[in-house]
């Protein structure tokens, strides 16, 4: 996240700027996948995958991760007013039996810690051996929840933050990159 990086034109209208360019965050998938790779060799590994923000994010690590996995995935949504988030509740369960494997919960962001502590909740009663998380983005800053991700691709500051699969009343996820949402885009009133 060193450096200036330039907003593509046709995005400079909502994108203040590039937080995490194309190149690092495929440099740095690569990285999360060795070390998932790593811990995971010879043990059952199922990703359970948080939709619909990590679409992008799953997509390539998938494709570096070079152990056998089972996929299913898990929906939760929070009932949003503005900006902010509600009550949690779970759109898609699980089709999988996780009782005695390890689970990878993958998510795109970890900020207030609710989602991935009523995630953990869920999958421990499913009886899963092991869960772990990997997130692509953790922002401290707002960490309500004590939970912490096991595999972390950026700590980012408290910033709105969209693309890679992140987004703004279901827009922006295209963006091949993170980028700063402007600021009068997302305000309340």
């Amino acid at each position: 996240m060193t450096g200036v990086h330039i907003v593509p034109a046709q995005w400079r209208a909502d994108v203040k700027e590039v937080l995490i360019p194309e190149e690092q965050l495929r440099r740095r998938v690569g990285e999360l996948a060795r070390a998932i790779t790593r811990d995971y060799v010879g043990r059952d590994l199922v990703l359970v995958p948080l939709l619909t923000g990590t679409v992008m994010f799953l997509a390539d690590l998938l494709r570096r991760l070079v152990i056998p996995t089972r996929l299913d995935f898990i929906g939760v949504s929070s009932y949003r007013e503005g900006t902010r988030s509600r009550d949690l509740v779970f759109t898609k369960e699980l089709r999988l039996d996780i009782r005695g494997r390890d689970v990878l919960v993958v998510d795109d962001i970890l900020d207030t810690g609710h989602t991935l502590t009523a995630v953990y909740e869920r999958l421990r009663t499913l009886k899963a051996n092991s869960i772990r998380a990997c997130v692509l983005l953790d922002k401290p800053a707002r960490r309500v929840q004590p939970v912490q991700a096991d595999y972390v691709g950026f700590v980012i500051p408290d910033l709105f933050v969209v693309g890679y699969g992140l987004d703004f009343a279901e827009r922006y996820r295209n963006l091949p990159f993170v980028g700063v949402l402007r600021p009068e885009l997302y305000r309340e009133g």
